[in-house]
C-alpha cells in the first residue's frame, strides 16, 4: 500500500523528477567541459631474488620472505620517496611548482611480488617520463642497499591516449542517476508538504458540517469570479430549506450533520463541475454558477427545487424531514458589484418566500 501510495506521488510529481535529473546532467556536463583533463601513467616493477647471490636451497628461503611482504611493502616505500621524487624533477629540469598539479603513488598489487607505480597529471607525456624516471632512479637506490632481492622494470609507462577524468559520458550517466534519486526524493518530499497544506486549506474553506464551502470562502471566489471574468455571465442561486426552520436548532449534532450533506449531495448532483456551492446561513445554501446566463440558471434552480422537494429519509432514524425549498435566482448586471448580486439575490429570496406563502395560505 505504501509502494502505491509513493508511486502516485512521484506521479504527480514527474516534472520535478525530470527536471532535476536534466539539471544534474547539464551541470555534469558543464563541469566537464570547464575541468582540465587529467591523465595517467603506470609503470610495473617485480620483485624477485638476487639469481646470482642467492642459490639452492636459499632461493626457497628468499621466496618465503617474500611471502611476508616486507620486502616488497619496502621498496614501494622507496618508489613513494619524496627525495626520490624531487632528484628525479632536478634531473628532468623541473621545479615543484612545474608539478603541482602532479601527483604519484605506489601500491603493491594483491597476491604477487609485484609494484605498480603511478602518475597522475593535465600532461600525458610528463606522466609517463615522470613513472619511468622516478621508477629508474628508485631501482638504481634500491639496488645499491638491497642486493639479495633483485627489482626489475616490468611493464614501463606509455602516454595515455584518452583522460581518466573527465569523462563526460561517464559522469553524466552518473549524474542522471542521481538526479532521477535527489529528484524522487523532492517529488515526495513536495507531495508530504503539500498534503497538510492542502488539508488545512480545506479545513479553512469548508463547512465541517455540511461539507460545502464556508460562506466567507464563497464570498472571495465570488468577488474573485468577478474581477477575473467581468464580461462573462455570472449568475447566483440561494436555496432556503423552510423545512428546517425552527428544527435545526432542537436536532442532535449527528442528525443536523446527515441532514445537510445529503442536502450537499443533492445540490452537487444537479450542477456542473466549475459551479461552487456553500453553506450561506443555519439553513440556506448559496450556488455560484460562473458563465450561465439567467435562462439557464433558472432551469438549474428549478431542478434543485424539485429535488429538494422529495423527503430526505434518515435510515438509523425511520424517519423523513421535508426540506420545503424556497430558491432565488439572479444574474449579475453589468458593473454589478458581488456586494450588491448578493444583496439582490437576498430580496429576491426574501419575496419568493412570502409569494410562497401567501400562496400556500
Amino acid at each position: 500500500m505504501e509502494i502505491k501510495l509513493y508511486l502516485r506521488m512521484l506521479q504527480r510529481g514527474w516534472w520535478i523528477v525530470v527536471l532535476t535529473a536534466l539539471i544534474a546532467v547539464n551541470v555534469a556536463l558543464i563541469a566537464a567541459a570547464l575541468t582540465q583533463p587529467v591523465y595517467r601513467a603506470s609503470a610495473r616493477f617485480s620483485v624477485s631474488p638476487n639469481a646470482t647471490l642467492v642459490t639452492g636451497a636459499d632461493v626457497i628461503t628468499s621466496l618465503e620472505a617474500l611471502d611476508k611482504r616486507s620486502i616488497v611493502v619496502t621498496y614501494a616505500e622507496f618508489l613513494n620517496s619524496t627525495r626520490i621524487y624531487n632528484e628525479t624533477l632536478g634531473a628532468l629540469q623541473l621545479t615543484p611548482t612545474d608539478v603541482l598539479k602532479y601527483k604519484h603513488s605506489t601500491v603493491v598489487l594483491p597476491d604477487a611480488n609485484i609494484l605498480a607505480l603511478t602518475v597522475e597529471g593535465p600532461d600525458p607525456q610528463l606522466v609517463a617520463i615522470l613513472a619511468n624516471s622516478v621508477g629508474e632512479r628508485a631501482v638504481a637506490h634500491i639496488k645499491d642497499l638491497y642486493k639479495v632481492y633483485d627489482i626489475a622494470l616490468l611493464d614501463p609507462a606509455i602516454p595515455p591516449v584518452a583522460p581518466v577524468s573527465p569523462q563526460p559520458l561517464r559522469d553524466a550517466g552518473l549524474a542522471l542517476i542521481l538526479g532521477l534519486i535527489i529528484g524522487a526524493v523532492l517529488a515526495i518530499v513536495r507531495e508530504q508538504i503539500r498534503v497538510p497544506l492542502e488539508s488545512y486549506r480545506n479545513r479553512m474553506s469548508t463547512d465541517t458540517i455540511s461539507l460545502a464551502y464556508n460562506r466567507r470562502f464563497f464570498d472571495r471566489q465570488l468577488e474573485e469570479e468577478i474581477v477575473q471574468n467581468a464580461g462573462d455571465s455570472l449568475s447566483l442561486g440561494l436555496v432556503r430549506l423552510e423545512g428546517l426552520s425552527g428544527l435545526i436548532d432542537t436536532l442532535p449534532q449527528p442528525l443536523t450533520q446527515q441532514l445537510l450533506r445529503q442536502v450537499t449531495t443533492i445540490l452537487r448532483r444537479e450542477l456542473r463541475g466549475n459551479d461552487m456551492i456553500a453553506r450561506w446561513d443555519d439553513i440556506s445554501f448559496a450556488v455560484m454558477l460562473p458563465s450561465t446566463p439567467e435562462t439557464a440558471a433558472t432551469r438549474t434552480l428549478t431542478r434543485i427545487e424539485q429535488a429538494l422537494s422529495s423527503p430526505i429519509k434518515l435510515d438509523q432514524y425511520g424517519e423523513s424531514v421535508r426540506m420545503s425549498p424556497a430558491v432565488s435566482v439572479s444574474t449579475r448586471r453589468k458593473d454589478e458589484t458581488a456586494a450588491e448580486l448578493l444583496a439582490r439575490s437576498e430580496e429576491e429570496l426574501e419575496r419568493n418566500r412570502q409569494l410562497s406563502s401567501t400562496e400556500t395560505g
